[in-house]
């Protein structure tokens, strides 16, 4: 695979249960599907080079889900993060963790601490757990208000849970929806979008290669 030009990357991982009820399986089946596919979508990112992966796993909507499918979530995000490959990328969580039980926090915690040590690695992945763009922004705003001092962009950076990640070149989204539903709301603004219609579940690394290639076709003016 040729090295993409890419530095960042997101993506907002939809259609795990509309790919389960077509291929007539349960909802849960399809989510477990699309963590085998995220973590495919980690050795394609770091086979192309790039240096940050941003997977939007769940959001601070998606706790209004049925009870059953958030148990489920909470179990299926234990084991893909206990799965993470060792001593090949560093993981960094975003989102409100304290939204989760104590012991899925204090595997994020050990996860990061742990992956931090790792030498001659190149890529990191970042995974938004009960996040929202607004969530980040607004709480990003109070610790601004809490220190009494204004703000400039570079300093309001500092305070957002994204604060060591560049913003992404492109945002891929599966599914077939087109918009970016909450989903890095700062970092958002000069990305460049991709959407398709094929779900997540079904993404293959030809798809992904496809995806490489149409960014290397945008022309990136970022307002200019």
């Amino acid at each position: 695979m040729e090295k993409s030009s890419i530095r960042c990357i997101g993506f907002i991982m939809d259609g795990n249960r509309r790919f389960a009820k077509e291929q007539g399986l349960q909802a849960l089946d399809g989510h477990q599907r699309g963590g085998e596919v995220m973590r495919d979508s980690i050795r394609w990112v770091k086979e192309a080079g790039i240096k940050h992966a941003v997977y939007y796993a769940f959001s601070t909507e998606n706790w209004k889900r049925s009870a059953e499918e958030v148990s489920y979530l909470m179990h299926l995000f234990k084991n893909e993060l206990v799965k993470m490959p060792e001593k090949d990328i560093r993981v960094r969580i975003i989102g409100r963790r304290e939204d989760f039980s104590d012991d899925l926090q204090q595997l994020m915690n050990e996860l990061e601490k742990k992956s931090e040590g790792y030498q001659n690695t190149d890529t990191t992945v970042w995974i938004a757990l009960s996040y929202g763009g607004r969530a980040e922004i607004l709480e990003a705003v109070n610790r601004a208000v809490s220190a009494g001092e204004l703000v400039s962009e570079e300093s309001f950076e500092k305070l957002l849970w994204t604060k060591d990640m560049p913003d992404p070149d492109m945002i891929v989204r599966t599914g077939g929806e087109r918009r970016l539903s909450n989903f890095l709301t700062w970092r958002s603004v000069y990305s460049e979008l991709y959407f398709t219609d094929i779900y997540w579940p079904a993404l293959t690394k030809s798809d992904f290669n496809d995806i490489l290639k149409e960014y290397e076709t945008r022309e990136r003016r970022r307002g200019v």
